[in-house]
């Protein structure tokens, strides 16, 4: 029987966008194929924000200004004009953080919208 593949394994091209493969898509030990590069972190990082506001102009803001402007607003809205999963927080700031976290816009009145994207701004 044979044991071995006669081409080196970087011979052996794999789809970069399907891992991880089925294990029986790997003709040798999965440990013999080159891992996909992590994308670079400095794609996650949050620190600037475009902010759109009904009839405002859009604002360039930074995480610490966008979560006091997102404190100022929750503080004014009624508990039960928030959605479900941020009303489960006590404090404003914690409900502001948890938006900020895991949203990208707010629902603050009939007609009225707040949204918020990260941005890459060049220096």
């Amino acid at each position: 029987p044979i044991t071995h593949y006669p081409l080196p394994i970087t011979h052996y091209p794999l789809p970069i966008t399907n891992y991880p493969l089925p294990i029986t898509h790997y003709p040798l030990p999965i440990t013999n194929y080159p891992l996909p590069k992590m994308p670079n972190s400095l794609m996650y990082q949050e620190e600037n924000f475009v902010v759109l506001e009904t009839n405002q102009p859009e604002q360039f803001l930074t995480a610490a200004e966008l979560l006091t402007k997102l404190e100022e607003i929750v503080s004014q809205l009624p508990d039960h004009d928030l959605p479900p999963d941020v009303q489960k927080f006590q404090s404003v700031t914690e409900k502001a953080q948890y938006l900020l976290n895991t949203s990208c816009n707010l629902d603050v009145g009939p007609g009225k919208y707040l949204q918020w994207y990260a941005v890459r701004l060049e220096k």
